[in-house]
């Protein structure tokens, strides 16, 4: 009814093709094209021609049937990403991430993550190396062969994501904290601040879940206040 009215309008001389392109929010060349087909086929000619119609760029069924069958038989338990990533290197898959992702939901193999809230918005990183670091601790059974589980001691770099340390141990605490610090420290230097769990070589928390008690350090927090360096605790 709109296009109607402006071409009315544009037949009158009231309009330009310019301006009438301007109040549809179309291009003028795209204009020209609707005019003629509503001259040759009236308001159906400018029906979109696509609907009812596969796109040139819908996954084959033959694809979505491999790739069903890659994540069942070699990829379970794999998530949405790094499945996606070994498609694309491994088996030259030539389509987007996200199609993989929405199949891999719709297919009920990996299930649909909760919706993140505030504190696990994704926040700016800092501009430059050595402003934040990150000290965590993953413990897995990492090495081939062996059932048995370590624990992957990470310091890596906000800006950057640089790894500066990494290191497996028999268990997390306050040793392995002082090792991978000496490990940057002794290459990069000094840093501004840390960013760690609260864990009990960490942090002293008096009730579990809640705030860190800032007046009681532990051996790892001292050190970082007696070296100027901020200790950040996550929550």
């Amino acid at each position: 009814m709109k296009f109607e009215a402006v071409l009315g309008r544009c037949r009158r001389h009231e309009l330009s093709q310019v301006e009438a392109a301007e109040i549809l929010g179309i291009t003028e060349r795209t204009f020209r094209r609707w005019h003629r087909r509503h001259e040759e086929e009236g308001l159906d000619g400018l029906l979109d021609r696509r609907l009812g119609k596969p796109s040139p760029n819908r996954v084959s069924e033959a694809w979505a049937e491999r790739v069903e069958q890659l994540y069942r038989e070699r990829y379970a338990g794999f998530n949405a990403q790094h499945f996606h990533e070994h498609l694309v290197k491994d088996h030259s898959f030539p389509f987007s991430y996200s199609w993989a992702k929405s199949f891999l939901h719709q297919r009920q193999l990996v299930p649909l993550a909760a919706k993140k809230g505030t504190h696990r918005q994704k926040r700016p990183r800092r501009p430059l190396p050595g402003m934040l670091l990150h000290q965590d601790g993953s413990r897995h059974a990492w090495l081939p062969g062996c059932d048995r589980q370590l624990d992957l001691i990470a310091t890596m770099d906000d800006a950057t994501s640089e790894l500066y340390s990494a290191f497996l141990v028999e268990e997390e605490g306050t040793h392995s904290s002082f090792q991978g610090l000496r490990e940057v420290t002794g290459e990069h230097g000094l840093f501004c601040a840390l960013y760690t769990d609260r864990g009990g070589h960490y942090f002293n928390t008096p009730t579990a879940g809640g705030k860190v008690d800032e007046d009681h350090l532990t051996r790892v927090g001292w050190a970082l206040a007696q070296l100027g360096i901020e200790h950040i605790p996550a929550y």
